[in-house]
């Protein structure tokens, strides 16, 4: 039987767009880390770091509570777009988002906190808004720093299986990732399966960190 590359389509799909989602969402959040001073400030990154390490079933309850078709968020979603968040497409998007956005949020802050605060405030004195400041200086400083990020979150997206399979489930052809299929695969004995998925995932991830290795070599020379 060959091989079906669906589920393997669907990953780099949803972790494209969980990679988009969490570079806009992570680096907002980064950047009010790094810049703002303001009370709750500690709180807000925990919040923001504790997905790296809470199991993937409490983040999955978690995002079930908050998602599901009983909760505000589920119901309103429901309503204006016509089907639920979870056990659909949308909910492994989610599910992704969750996993990887808190290494965007502390990767992009650390890259933000290291630029020189002194070239910031040439431009300030120069007369730059705090915001203009922010993209026309501190971002593009940064910018290694962030990709390498991006980078981690697409991996991270990429190989997730707690959180989605409980968030959105193993429903084939809609919600089915690689790394669903490839533990199906290993529950049916189609060993042939699993190992090439395995391969396939194990490749790309040793060469996405192979790239970010290489981009931060370079960022510290």
């Amino acid at each position: 039987m060959a091989l079906d590359l669906a589920p393997l389509g669907l990953s780099f799909e949803i972790a494209a767009i969980a990679t988009a989602v969490s570079a806009a969402l992570g680096i907002t959040v980064a950047a009010i880390l790094a810049n703002g001073r303001f009370a709750g400030r500690d709180l807000l990154d925990v919040l923001f770091t504790a997905p790296i390490v809470m199991p993937p079933t409490v983040l999955g309850y978690y995002m079930l509570v908050a998602l599901g078709r009983r909760s505000v968020i589920g119901r309103a979603f429901e309503h204006v777009v016509g089907s639920p968040i979870v056990f659909t497409f949308t909910g492994a998007v989610c599910a992704a988002v969750v996993s990887a956005m808190p290494l965007v949020v502390r990767s992009a802050r650390t890259a933000l906190e290291e630029t020189d605060p002194r070239l910031v405030l040439a431009a300030r004195t120069l007369g730059a808004t705090p915001l203009r400041a922010f993209f026309t200086v501190q971002l593009p400083l940064a910018s290694r720093g962030i990709v390498a990020a991006l980078t981690l979150a697409f991996a991270r997206s990429l190989g997730d299986f707690g959180v989605t399979l409980m968030v959105a489930g193993d429903i084939p052809g809609e919600t089915q990732t690689a790394s669903l299929a490839i533990y199906d695969a290993i529950q049916a004995h189609r060993d042939d399966d699993a190992t090439a998925l395995v391969l396939v995932l194990t490749a790309t991830v040793i060469g996405l960190l192979y790239f970010v290795a290489k981009l931060t070599k370079r960022r510290v020379a």
